[in-house]
């Protein structure tokens, strides 16, 4: 079996510096990592991460369960995890659930039984009789808007506050009759994305002297898709519309479409703003006007709090709940 010290030997340096180049220490010359990476290949080393975990008491492996890796958002929300993961000498991999409570639950216990180090969950099915999963011995942060009432690490975004700024835009641009996309009135009320948004979106209605209307709050799945279709009933229904705001900027794409397919011109007859600021909306034509959430400060929260559990800086019952700052970007969709 090929050794640490035999892959020193035939790149011709240190076996610290092999080390090193295996667990991406930054301070190493490019041209000394490449050639460490050939001897690599060359030799057909692999790690032993079984020793190395014993070692080091811990994998240097922590999970991402993300409901769909190829929506715009989580793509993001993923890179900038990896990126912040491996700054701290930490691996990432990344799973999904389809937004499911059993694969939800799955991510728990598989990343219990790979033995990683820690997981970062974007929950979406999961509800408070699962809360005592998530602050349990095995560090997990948890993502997104999913309401919990017991203490648990957890990231969010200020979803109220972002939904009041999109229609408080939308009013001051002119718009009266004011419609919302991707949104819905909980009977039982549950926080997630959709009511909390909805709540911050009507709220701000009223503070500016108009009546919010349950008939235009439509639910929708946060896709382009949905967003067509959507929007084409809400058209049929109230052709009257002049201001849409859209959960997510993948709705608001697909609203734009239909639009476009009804002779409905953005922004000049309908006035379009979403939430997200994916990369795609500012290239859009019309550039999309959107709520932007600060991903990067967020992904620093969800990183910094796992692996300062995982590193034992927090004591148990230190749970923390950090809440990400939003900003309305006005683009195209809203010119007046």
């Amino acid at each position: 079996m090929t050794t640490m010290q035999d892959v020193a030997r035939h790149a011709g340096v240190s076996v610290m510096t092999v080390s090193n180049v295996i667990n991406e220490h930054p301070h190493v010359r490019d041209s000394t990592r490449q050639k460490v990476i050939a001897s690599i290949a060359e030799l057909g080393y692999h790690v032993n991460t079984s020793a190395r975990s014993l070692r080091q008491g811990r994998t240097g492996v922590i999970a991402l369960a993300v409901p769909e890796i190829d929506r715009p958002y989580f793509g993001l929300l993923a890179s900038l995890l990896i990126e912040r993961a491996a700054a701290r000498g930490f691996e990432l991999v990344v799973e999904q659930t389809a937004a499911r409570r059993d694969r939800e639950l799955d991510a728990i216990s598989r990343s219990r039984l790979r033995n990683y180090d820690g997981l970062i969950l974007s929950a979406v099915e999961l509800h408070d009789d699962d809360a005592t999963l998530l602050r349990g011995d095995f560090p997990t942060v948890i993502l997104g808007e999913r309401g919990f009432t017991g203490p648990l690490d957890h990231v969010t975004m200020a979803n109220e506050e972002g939904a009041a700024l999109a229609a408080a835009h939308l009013v001051e641009r002119g718009c009266r009759t004011v419609a919302m996309l991707g949104g819905y009135h909980s009977p039982t009320g549950a926080v997630d994305v959709s009511t909390s948004r909805v709540r911050g979106f009507e709220s701000a209605l009223a503070a500016h002297g108009i009546t919010p209307d349950a008939r235009l709050v439509r639910s929708t799945p946060f896709t382009l898709e949905g967003g067509r279709a959507a929007m084409g009933e809400l058209l049929a229904e109230f052709p009257e519309v002049d201001g849409v705001f859209c959960s997510t900027d993948l709705i608001a794409i697909g609203a734009v479409r239909a639009l476009a397919d009804a002779g409905r011109r953005v922004p000049q007859d309908v006035k379009v703003v979403g939430f997200d600021d994916v990369p795609l909306a500012s290239f859009l034509t019309p550039s999309l006007t959107t709520v932007a959430p600060d991903h990067a400060a967020m992904a620093d929260a969800a990183v910094t709090m796992l692996i300062d559990r995982i590193e034992g800086r927090r004591t148990a019952d230190d749970y923390r709940t950090v809440v990400g700052p939003v900003r309305l970007i006005a683009r195209e969709s809203t010119a007046d």
